[in-house]
């Protein structure tokens, strides 16, 4: 990964995380664009994602809007959207830097769902590897955050065997689409323990077959 030099003006978000590539041996994370909308439509099919109540995952009927909405906070807030490939280079998910914080170097992996034939693969494990490397040893980040619903409570296990710490709980956090109101779990990684958390992850993906880690994490 190409260290990225930040310029005068880094108090903008959108300086502190620049357009990335991460490639590795069983995934392709490469920013979004509007031409990806019918193959994530497809991949969000593969298991119906949208139907789960905790999750935010988008219809294929509101893919496109919820792709232009992501683009557009790139530009606002200097997230970074991704899609996800696999090793055949076909669409399986998506991923994405939020709740970015170039001032205090913090940053959420949020918004990460995955094609059902992904989940229980090396495919998570390694967009977190790619997502939390680029982070901590390009981007000098201090900590990066997890947040998950409260009843999502596979995501909360999976995320603590990433070796994230659990933080807390944000009680009437947001507004679901059907206005209830959702609570929010918040775990994190910070800086000195990303050595350990890179072995464990390296260590998955020499593994024949993984339990997933935080398949839905939002």
């Amino acid at each position: 990964m190409t260290a990225i030099k930040l310029s005068d003006s880094e108090e903008t978000m959108s300086r502190w995380i620049e357009p990335v590539t991460l490639t590795g041996n069983h995934v392709r994370l490469r920013p979004v664009a509007l031409d990806d909308v019918d193959a994530m439509a497809r991949a969000a099919g593969d298991g119906e994602l949208w139907k789960l109540w905790y999750t935010t995952v988008a219809s294929p009927n509101d893919m496109r809007a919820n792709t232009e909405a992501a683009l557009a906070r790139r530009e606002s807030n200097g997230d970074m959207p991704f899609v996800v490939e696999d090793a055949a280079g076909e669409i399986v998910g998506s991923t994405r830097y939020i709740n970015v914080d170039p001032v205090n170097q913090r940053l959420e992996i949020g918004n990460t769902w995955y094609a059902k034939r992904a989940q229980r693969s090396p495919v998570n494990t390694e967009c977190k590897f790619l997502l939390l490397g680029h982070a901590f040893e390009t981007l000098g980040a201090i900590a990066v955050e997890f947040r998950t619903h409260w009843h999502n409570r596979a995501s909360q296990d999976a995320i603590a065997r990433l070796g994230a710490k659990r933080d807390g709980v944000l009680r009437n956090h947001m507004k679901g689409p059907d206005g209830a109101h959702r609570d929010t779990v918040v775990f994190s990684i910070i800086e000195s323990e990303w050595p350990v958390v890179r072995r464990s992850l390296q260590h998955r993906l020499t593994q024949p077959r993984q339990a997933p880690l935080a398949p839905l994490a939002v």
